[in-house]
């Protein structure tokens, strides 16, 4: 798998972008139904703070997360488009992610997002659009962006709070058994401790919450 470094500060994530409308609604222009998102500013916050952990740790690998030291696994940077179409269909194509959600079965195109500045997943169509720079950093061609899009796309319905409770479980589980459990843990005490209600584990139902 070819792979580049990356200077991204991961100030972004995938998704959707909604200026001039209410941050906590998605898909409301035109003929489009609106989905309430809750929890998108929270759950952006959360994976920054874990892009920045994940981008220091050739120089810091462990860390220590509450009240466990965690030695950080190696996060893979991409370098072309077919890198990640192939890291993409390598993740949907595992077997523990194939017998959790029935959407794995479904293949995604990626695809190029020019005059962009953040990875999107359009469930119509199963298309992740990437953008390969923005401001010369090719930051979103990193795998925790990747796995961002890809658990938009293992949903269930459409019609799925986009960054709701599960989602982030969705998010864990892929971070856990594709980058390695320090990542998953990693991932879910941030997102508890910034206030994200997190589903079951492997299960759409249900939000729990750090206690």
């Amino acid at each position: 798998m070819e792979v580049a470094r990356s200077d991204a500060d991961g100030s972004q994530l995938g998704g959707v972008e909604a200026r001039g409308v209410d941050p906590g609604v998605i898909g409301s222009g035109p003929g489009t139904r609106a989905l309430r998102d809750r929890q998108r500013a929270k759950v952006y916050e959360a994976e920054n703070l874990v892009h920045r952990i994940f981008d220091r740790s050739a120089e810091f690998p462990v860390v220590e997360v509450a009240g466990s030291r965690l030695t950080l696994p190696v996060e893979r940077h991409f370098a072309t488009l077919e890198s990640v179409q192939r890291y993409v269909d390598a993740v949907l194509a595992m077997p523990t992610v194939g017998a959790c959600w029935p959407r794995a079965a479904v293949p995604v195109a990626v695809r190029e997002r020019s005059g962009q500045q953040q990875a999107d997943y359009q469930r119509l169509g199963a298309v992740l659009a990437v953008p390969l720079y923005a401001g010369n950093r090719a930051w979103a061609l990193r795998e925790l962006v990747i796995l961002h899009e890809l658990a938009h796309h293992l949903a269930d319905t459409a019609d799925e709070e986009p960054h709701g409770p599960a989602f982030t479980a969705r998010l864990i589980a892929l971070a856990s058994d594709v980058v390695g459990e320090e990542a998953g843990f990693l991932l879910r005490t941030t997102l508890w401790d910034n206030g994200v209600q997190v589903g079951s584990p492997r299960s759409p139902n249900g939000p729990t919450m750090h206690p």
